[in-house]
């Protein structure tokens, strides 16, 4: 199908715009931290029944182990320190400012694809990056004017915050593209068995169930499920996160990368903070201005710039 990379992408974008609310509320409750943990482990579960009802199985046979060892790393740099960076950016400087900074996650994916992947972005592909990137930034940095007050101008925070938010964009650039490594690694004699976007989404779940789980685990931390376990509304709505985020986003997110240049999807996935507007203005009834409106219709643009090229 044509533009089935860049249309999966857009639905993993449309997905995690609804994440983003689900896990907004639920961090209010039980903290970031936390939340990471238990979304994981949802979108685990998810993934193993997905796998199992669509397969018969956990996962395929003969799968090389090399692309377990890329999916693993894929799965421990971006799903679990990627996202922990940018879970704590927002902490410490806010999710406007957060946000702005990891705009820079589709260049960095692109240059390392180039690098590592031999993927080669024309000039038409490159200016939509640039477009949608523009628009997402106007909208991001005129999003929550004055949030976090005085906190913005506390030199340390503003480093240690500037650091977590390009650690995460870094994260999810490095998880990219290690995915497809991995998922090109599978390969017949014809050269064409590359391993599904569902196992190996399933597989990156693993090891950051294993390694976000472990960490905990040596830290001390475990004594505190029960207490969280208790808060039922914070669960369901880690539940909803889970399902729209990584079990149905990042299983979409891996089918574009699949299917089309990794920049090319890492920059229409950026967009989510572009398509969360509406549900914002149903949901939370903020008021959007129309410079938030002229920048949704400039990463628009961008968008379909990447669809044609």
């Amino acid at each position: 199908m044509h533009f089935a990379g860049e249309l999966a992408a857009l639905t993993t974008a449309f997905l995690w715009s609804f994440t983003s609310l689900f896990f907004t509320s639920a961090s209010r409750r039980i903290g970031s931290y936390w939340l990471n943990k238990i979304r994981i482990l949802f979108a685990a579960t998810l993934l193993a029944l997905a796998m199992l009802i669509s397969t018969g199985r956990f996962l395929p046979p003969n799968i090389p182990a090399i692309s377990y060892i890329y999916l693993f790393l894929s799965g421990i740099i971006g799903l679990t320190i990627g996202d922990s960076f940018l879970f704590q950016a927002y902490v410490v400087i806010g999710p406007r400012l957060s946000l702005l900074i990891y705009s820079v996650s589709p260049i960095m994916t692109a240059i390392l694809a180039w690098i590592f992947l031999g993927e080669k972005l024309g000039t038409v592909a490159i200016l939509g990056i640039v477009i949608t990137i523009a628009g997402m930034t106007w909208v991001t940095v005129e999003r929550a004017p004055g949030a976090n007050g005085s906190s913005t101008h506390d030199a340390k925070k503003m480093r240690l915050g500037i650091m977590l938010a390009v650690g995460g964009a870094a994260g999810q650039a490095i998880g990219f593209v290690l995915a497809k490594a991995g998922m090109l690694a599978v390969s017949g004699p014809d050269g064409g068995n590359h391993l599904d976007a569902l196992p190996a989404t399933f597989i990156r779940m693993i090891a950051a169930v294993a390694s976000i789980w472990l960490y905990g685990l040596f830290a001390g931390d475990l004594r505190k499920i029960r207490e969280k376990f208790r808060d039922s509304r914070a669960l369901l709505l880690a539940l909803g996160g889970s399902i729209t985020g990584p079990f149905l986003g990042v299983w979409m997110s891996l089918v574009a990368v699949k299917l089309t240049e990794t920049g090319i999807a890492a920059a229409i996935i950026s967009t989510v903070p572009v398509l969360v507007i509406p549900l914002v203005i149903i949901f939370y009834k903020e008021k959007v201005s129309p410079r938030a409106i002229f920048g949704a219709i400039i990463t628009a643009g961008g968008v379909a710039i990447l669809f044609i090229q």
